[in-house]
């Protein structure tokens, strides 16, 4: 989620070309070029993602959801494809992952227009199901989020990991070594469901391939300066949406090591670079 950069944003403001209008246009054509090459790109990246195989999810995964117990196949809500978002949020925490709640600040609005394409969308995470409520309701979200507390979900779709793994120094994360030791990182998955009911993990995307659900960075990246996050620690600080509330009761025991304070207040963000 950092953005490469050699110069801070608003400086790259000051000062810079003024040229005529035809000048302007010859520019904006080169560009245009380079613009489609990416396009058709993205295109082609499209196609062989979704041409990737498939793996039948064979473990028996329940969650626990405002409506009561449900399995993974009944998270698709009668439709074939699901996409869920792995919110960092832990138990004990008293607010949900900033990056991961930019992230999920997207989400109500694109929901039914997924629906509409056989697509639903679910958050997931390790918390217990009355404090994820109790964060969703404090941001006004809508969308659907369950908790898979207890159960080995999000271990073993690679964003959580065990006190053991933390200790190590270096986790398996984004599908190689990561040495930023938390108990807790962000991720997109994908899964399809047959006829028979069967499900299958098609896609999983980490690091900076969470970025697909941050629709503000696109827009921002239009913009003369870019997106203007010059913290060289933490490129994402400037969000707000997630403690602009009144904040949750504090937790007076201590907390455990991995947790979301010492996670982005004190790492020198790595995340998904």
């Amino acid at each position: 989620m950092t953005m490469p950069t050699t110069e801070r944003s608003w400086e790259s403001t000051e000062n810079h070309r003024i040229v005529s209008g035809e000048e302007w246009i010859a520019e904006r054509k080169a560009l245009l070029a380079r613009e489609k090459e990416l396009t058709h790109l993205r295109d082609q990246i499209a196609s062989e993602r979704r041409a990737l195989p498939w793996v039948c999810v064979d473990k028996n995964y329940v969650f626990d959801a405002p409506e009561g117990r449900r399995a993974l196949a009944e998270l698709f809500d009668g439709r074939r494809q699901l996409v869920v978002q792995h919110f960092m949020l832990a138990p004990g925490w008293e607010q949900g992952c900033p990056s991961c709640s930019f992230m999920a600040d997207h989400t109500d609005g694109v929901t039914v227009h997924l629906a509409h394409r056989d697509v639903t969308f679910v958050a997931i995470s390790r918390a217990p199901l009355p404090e994820i409520e109790r964060f969703r309701r404090r941001m006004g979200w809508q969308f659907r989020w369950v908790s898979s507390h207890g159960t080995d979900f999000n271990y073993d779709f690679g964003v959580s990991f065990t006190p053991e793994e933390v200790a190590k120094g270096e986790l398996n994360y984004n599908f190689g070594k990561w040495p930023h030791a938390y108990d807790e990182w962000p991720g997109v998955s994908v899964f399809f469901k047959n006829d028979a009911n069967e499900v299958f993990h098609t896609y999983s995307t980490y690091g900076r391939g969470v970025e697909v659900m941050m629709h503000t960075y696109n827009m921002l990246d239009l913009t003369p300066k870019g997106r203007d996050e010059r913290n060289v620690e933490y490129k994402m600080e400037w969000i707000r949406h997630h403690d602009r509330y009144d904040p949750a009761p504090t937790v007076k025991t201590r907390r455990a090591a991995g947790s979301v304070d010492e996670l982005f207040n004190t790492l020198k963000n790595p995340c998904c670079g």
